[in-house]
């Protein structure tokens, strides 16, 4: 970071002085964000992206970054094969892209080396916004869990992309409308479920029921499943449960877990791609735990397990239509695709 402020002070702009040369004043646009306003003018050509949700946005835009800071140190090795170190995202790549560090630990000296003309990061960066500022225009936008839609439409603003938003938001609520089509047979005799998220047994929780997992979920017609404590679907927080606490949510017709590991990187290795390294070891836990066993929805066959990768990192077009693929997998195998 030190060697990152030293260069930036000594060779990049002052914060007011892009209004950059290349473009023509009527092409600018000021952007409201987290800290503040932000002018971008034309569209911008070499952008760096921190984390995988506005990764997501900027690829559903059909625009390409040159820099990206994924969400977890567990992916940062150097991006020499973006299809393969990038879940779901990484075959969308079609020109080379830097590894600028992590979401929470960006690296200035990095950023600096691929000379962005935009930087869109989040609100978990808002301490490096007045350095990062001295590089190039800068967005800190909100959680996109928080809000996937609006976030698209910032983004959208950003990269001068804003008339495509419209069409890609009808599309993904066209393939929402017709999944609950397709679910409607089994909502109409197994209507509740409870969603659940966990990495291994011992930190269960119950999902938050207006996240985008939860929020799909009751769209396709499912009611929730929720504890005491979570006395209603407005509810924006999840619950950590004990283990011996699950026999509490028995009412219930199905139960779908969200499995989640960012674990040690060498175990992916082994394992038969990312889908199995997010699931393999709790779907393990769930299958020798007496109680987990006990409970009625495991006696009828009717858990299921899904990535919450899916719908908590990608929680835009991308992600919802490959979560939306998911579920049928799981709860629907002879309609999947």
């Amino acid at each position: 970071m030190m060697v990152g402020l030293a260069i930036v002070s000594c060779q990049s702009p002052a914060k007011d002085n892009y209004k950059n040369t290349t473009s023509k004043i009527e092409d600018c646009r000021t952007i409201e964000h987290q800290m503040g306003e932000t002018e971008v003018c034309g569209q911008p050509q070499r952008i760096v992206v921190f984390s995988p949700w506005l990764l997501e946005s900027l690829l559903a835009l059909d625009v390409q970054p040159v820099g990206y800071a994924a969400h977890n140190e567990f992916f940062q090795e150097d991006y020499t094969d973006p299809a393969q170190q990038i879940p779901y995202l990484g075959d969308r790549i079609t020109q080379p892209l830097a590894n600028v560090g992590a979401l929470f630990s960006p690296s200035i000296e990095a950023i600096l080396k691929v000379k962005p003309d935009l930087i869109i990061g989040t609100e978990y960066n808002n301490d490096v916004y007045d350095t990062l500022s001295q590089i190039a225009p800068t967005l800190m936008l909100k959680d996109s869990l928080d809000d996937p839609e609006q976030s698209l439409r910032t983004v959208a603003q950003a990269v001068d992309r804003g008339e495509q938003v419209e069409q890609l938001l009808t599309q993904t609520q066209q393939q929402i409308t017709a999944a609950r089509s397709a679910f409607a047979p089994l909502v109409a005799t197994h209507p509740r479920v409870a969603l659940l998220s966990a990495s291994e047994l011992e930190n269960i929780q119950v999902e938050n029921p207006s996240d985008p997992c939860s929020s799909l979920v009751k769209e396709l017609g499912f009611q929730l499943v929720l504890p005491p404590e979570m006395n209603n679907d407005d509810a924006d927080f999840s619950v950590p449960i004990s283990i011996e606490i699950l026999p509490q949510l028995n009412d219930t017709d199905s139960i779908l877990l969200l499995g989640y590991n960012f674990g040690d990187a060498e175990e992916l290795d082994s394992m038969n791609g990312f889908k199995d390294f997010q699931l393999s070891n709790i779907k393990q836990e769930w299958s020798e735990n007496a109680i987990a066993q006990s409970l009625d929805a495991s006696k009828a066959e009717q858990v299921y397990f899904a990535q919450g990768y899916l719908c908590t990192s990608l929680p835009g077009a991308i992600g919802t239509k490959l979560y939306l693929e998911e579920l049928k997998q799981q709860l629907l195998p002879s309609q999947a695709s």
